[in-house]
């Protein structure tokens, strides 16, 4: 087995915006290592946010953190056995686990797509999140419900 590497560690920004969160999007959008393929997806998508026109003059990076920022869950069902049964419990999501969920679910959502180029796709999901709708969204959405109506088992996370 190889070193295992914290990603945080080695992380660097993306190299037009230096964003950190840009930089791990981009990494995680990267598919057989063609992180140059990878960046130009993203960065055709955000373009393309920029052409519509639809932000509040808001730049096309703002409009993606505020995104992602709209995606992250804050709460999420954990499985707990307790006594031979098992009961979803609702617990706080730390701030690395949020954005990881964030990116997946907004990357799951425009690979589920298909017929259009991704960076079209990307760009649709981007301004779905911003707006407050969308896939990635709705998950977001149906893992606070999911613990909204798991609260009477809040008492077993410990």
């Amino acid at each position: 087995m190889g070193r295992i590497t914290a990603s945080k560690k080695q992380l660097k920004g993306d190299p037009r915006f230096n964003s950190l969160l840009a930089g791990k999007f981009i990494n995680c959008l990267m598919l057989d290592g063609k992180k140059t393929v990878a960046q130009k997806v993203f960065y055709d998508a955000l373009e393309e946010i920029g052409t519509r026109g639809e932000t509040d003059d808001l730049s096309p990076i703002e409009v993606f953190e505020q995104s992602i920022e709209n995606i992250k869950p804050y709460i999420e069902v954990r499985s707990k056995r307790v006594g031979g049964a098992s009961y979803q419990v609702p617990m706080q999501v730390n701030r690395a686990r949020q954005q990881a969920l964030a990116i997946r679910w907004l990357l799951e959502a425009v690979r589920d797509k298909k017929g259009r180029p991704t960076h079209l796709k990307l760009a649709d999901e981007i301004m779905a999140g911003f707006k407050k709708e969308g896939v990635a969204y709705t998950k977001r959405e149906n893992t606070h419900r999911m613990a909204d109506a798991n609260k009477a088992f809040a008492h077993f996370a410990w």
